[in-house]
């Protein structure tokens, strides 16, 4: 098969995951001798000082990062990793944290648009978890936050969350700042340490009025 090497390439690429060679062979109807020949050609491609590396196990097929720059990789890519939220995924954890345990569609009517990218960004840094399936028609996903979550914020549990309204009056404040900004469709980011910031001053707020109530 001509250029077989690019095309397992681009395949790898896409998947961003382990690819057996048997459907590789399968799919693109060659014999293992030349899937063999292309995975040399790409062996080479990626030797020596390569960024990529091409791994060969249990009959897979994998594109990785070369170990030899993982400090440099780390570097640049653990920060972004954390990076800040979007007032959508603020919004839907905030929400996800005072109804919990709560449905997708629950959180979208009260939010009154489509929450799955947000929650997908949740659950991809552990934010919140799938806890179990509410009793109804469909059995749909309930979620609840996690202790990463409680880390992330600096709380010490779900019962010291600052007061619902107020926290959400915060959030609407900022949907505002960004409510004419150009780039609004594309989901502009919150400073993650000021959102902090406000959290906690949330959280403290809320502890004193707790004491002052007792």
């Amino acid at each position: 098969m001509e250029k077989l090497d690019s095309i397992i390439e681009s395949v790898l690429f896409v998947a961003g995951e382990p690819v057996l060679m048997s459907d590789l062979c399968f799919k693109f109807n060659v014999k293992q001798k030349e899937l063999d020949e292309a995975i040399e050609t790409l062996q080479k491609k990626y030797d020596g000082a390569s960024g990529i590396k091409l791994m060969r196990f249990n009959n897979k097929l994998q594109l990785s990062s070369n170990p030899d720059y993982v400090d440099e990789v780390s570097l640049v890519l653990n920060p972004i990793r954390q990076r800040n939220l979007t007032k959508a995924t603020l919004e839907t954890i905030a929400i996800i944290a005072y109804k919990q345990p709560i449905t997708r569609m629950e959180i979208e009517e009260i939010r009154g648009v489509s929450s799955d990218y947000a929650i997908n960004i949740l659950l991809e840094h552990k934010l919140i978890e799938i806890v179990g399936h509410k009793d109804t028609v469909g059995r749909p996903t309930l979620f609840g936050t996690t202790d990463e979550f409680l880390k992330r914020f600096n709380i010490e549990s779900v019962a010291n969350l600052p007061d619902y309204d107020e926290l959400l009056e915060q959030v609407q404040k900022i949907r505002d700042n960004y409510s004419e900004s150009l780039f609004n469709r594309f989901e502009p980011v919150i400073n993650e340490n000021d959102v902090d910031k406000k959290l906690e001053e949330l959280a403290k707020t809320e502890t004193v009025k707790n004491d002052e109530e007792l």
